[in-house]
């Protein structure tokens, strides 16, 4: 397995400090993510977006990705996790990891609301992904399947057919 490695023998003052009046979000009206490391903070290493769901927000059909592994660490509420075999009930404290190409979902389809750490490695730009859907919600914009196929490949979001790997959710990710 390879590291990347400091090199130097003295350290340095490298450091990033992000107070929360600096972190940026993108808001929707059932879902709000707050991009507390991406990539470009954290040198490409990796991301990682605080994402904070209402009561029933739904969440994405299953998808995978070719280029970066991600991670949910569930903070606060109940949320459904898909692993590619199976939904899970997580709640505070629950950890999924999902490497390169491994099929996932999530969703929040409790009364409650519910937050939850995305973090994936390396730090692709998937803010611009959240930002895009964003805008196609805000403007009611319809797209067609070549449309979607295409934003899709930008963000190398690949879905999952519905019925693959058990997975009951269909269609393109929630636009909430």
């Amino acid at each position: 397995m390879s590291y990347t490695a400091y090199n130097g023998s003295t350290g340095e003052v490298s450091a990033v400090w992000r107070p929360v009046a600096d972190v940026p979000t993108v808001d929707r009206p059932l879902t709000q993510a707050r991009l507390v490391a991406p990539g470009d903070v954290t040198r490409g290493q990796y991301g990682m977006f605080e994402w904070n769901m209402a009561p029933r927000a739904g969440g994405p059909g299953a998808h995978f990705h070719k280029t970066f592994s991600e991670s949910f660490y569930v903070i606060s509420g109940t949320v459904r996790l898909f692993d590619g075999d199976g939904w899970v009930n997580a709640s505070a404290g629950d950890f999924l990891y999902v490497p390169e190409g491994g099929i996932h979902a999530f969703r929040n389809d409790s009364d409650d609301p519910a937050s939850m750490l995305i973090l994936f490695a390396p730090g692709a730009p998937r803010e611009e992904f959240f930002r895009e859907l964003a805008e196609i919600g805000e403007t009611g914009r319809q797209l067609s399947a070549e449309e979607w196929t295409e934003l899709y490949a930008r963000h190398d979001q690949h879905m999952v057919r519905p019925g693959r790997a058990h997975d009951p959710s269909s269609g393109p990710p929630a636009v909430r």
